[in-house]
């Protein structure tokens, strides 16, 4: 199948996402994963690794209270979940997948230890695990764990049970993309391609940051968004150090503008920035833009598998070229990161870990790669996202909004000799050393 957007309902006459097919693959690679590993069987409470193994979601609301679990043991056995009240029954009706009651049962973990601790919550946890492993002879093997609240890891070591880090081995099996999950990706893709559109629309001097957050939000679920997880929103002088933070800042005239559009279709996410000037770009800021956009060109067009994570990140610049004084503190500005049920993933490009510790590009990985460069003049920057597939023979852009060269968005202004230009250094800010690029 070719990587596109299909359309995002089932219909008999056209072969799209088959969820059928989505649910037999992500489990098939985490059992292969665990067969390969050390390990007697995996516990998940994160979400994301929930989804992947058992192919249940609960709503977005329960995602940082670590209320579920679900378990994978060895030995071709299928995976049982825990779930938080009545969802266990709604999964018993409806996800014949899981085959019955027998796989989706009632449990709970603290609350984030929001339950007294003499309640027994995390005992009884650590007992309901524990019997599985037993059952399967399991019980002396390592368990390898996911997240786990202090509580309940205590709670299964008095148990007898050895535990170990257990998400290098779900995020292994989540490398590699099926072409479901890449379809599902590319959608979620498209979607945000629309909010940037009414976006580009919508940005003039006037409106606030969290104006734009609440209309790319509106967009987003009128598409049928599953959460929007983030909306980062930088204009002006925020955007030179990044906060990665939107606030109730009027945009003004010749604003700077960037935006970071994080949310979930179907459980897969996004993360892709795009850049604007408000009403016109001053000459710092297009050559910012150019900068940037240089950094992201070089880095795609050396993507294709069997390149690794170093050659990437050694096509950025070193932290001190743009202000900071070493990779830590600079982290997250000339990025990437795999992109999938959660927007970290594998692999990692980053010049703090990756030259020393390179990671392979293998054809289905779906990463972002994000650049930044900071405004001569002290105030502005430029920040450009794109998402890519691994083709066989290169990659794939999915994000689609223009990025070529900096947009102008908002009124064209008119004076009485003709349209002012769309670059123009008019702002009274620039009247310094920095602005006019004297040292």
């Amino acid at each position: 199948m070719a990587i596109g957007t299909w359309g995002t309902n089932a219909v008999d006459w056209e072969e799209r996402i088959d969820m059928d097919r989505l649910r037999r693959e992500r489990l098939a690679r985490l059992k292969d994963q665990l067969e390969r590993s050390s390990l007697g069987a995996v516990l998940a409470f994160d979400f994301a690794n929930i989804r992947y193994m058992t192919a249940t979601h609960i709503g977005t609301w329960a995602m940082d209270k670590f209320i579920r679990f679900a378990l994978l043991c060895r030995g071709g056995s299928e995976p049982i979940v825990w779930d938080f009240g009545s969802a266990a029954r709604h999964h018993q009706l409806y996800n014949p997948w899981l085959d019955g009651p027998n796989r989706a049962r009632a449990g709970i973990s603290v609350l984030r230890g929001a339950f007294h601790p003499d309640a027994g919550i995390a005992e009884e946890l650590a007992r309901k695990i524990a019997a599985e492993l037993a059952e399967r002879g399991l019980l002396n093997a390592p368990l390898g764990v996911d997240i786990a609240e202090m509580p309940v890891l205590i709670a299964l070591q008095r148990a007898g049970i050895q535990v170990v880090d257990g998400q290098q081995l779900f995020l292994e099996a989540r490398r590699i993309k099926t072409q479901d999950e890449i379809s599902l990706l590319t959608q979620a893709c498209a979607m945000v391609d629309a909010a940037y559109e009414e976006l580009y629309e919508f940005l003039r001097p006037g409106v606030r940051e969290n104006e734009c957050v609440g209309l790319v939000a509106k967009v987003l679920y009128d598409l049928g968004s599953e959460y929007v997880e983030g909306v980062n929103a930088i204009s002006g002088e925020r955007c030179s150090p990044h906060p990665h933070v939107y606030s109730d800042r009027l945009i003004r005239p010749g604003d700077p503008a960037f935006f970071d559009i994080l949310h979930s279709h179907m459980g897969y996410r996004t993360c892709y920035y795009r850049c604007f000037a408000v009403g016109s770009a001053s000459p710092a800021m297009r050559d910012a833009y150019v900068r940037c956009r240089e950094y992201m060109d070089m880095a795609i067009a050396a993507v294709k598998p069997g390149a690794t994570t170093a050659d990437i990140v050694s096509l950025w610049p070193r932290a001190e070229e743009f202000g900071f004084p070493n990779e830590e503190a600079a982290f997250a500005l000339q990025y990437g990161h795999g992109v999938g049920l959660s927007i970290w993933e594998k692999p990692i490009f980053s010049r703090l870990v990756s030259l020393d510790h390179p990671e392979v590009l293998e054809e289905g990985m779906v990463f972002a790669l994000e650049t930044y460069w900071p405004a001569k003049d002290g105030w502005g920057a430029a920040r450009i996202e794109e998402e890519v597939v691994v083709t066989a023979d290169g990659c794939q852009v999915i994000t689609k909004f223009p990025a070529e060269e900096l947009l102008v968005a908002g009124r064209r202004y008119y004076a009485v000799g003709g349209p002012l230009p769309l670059e123009r250094d008019a702002q009274s800010h620039l009247n310094t050393k920095a602005g006019r690029g004297e040292k």
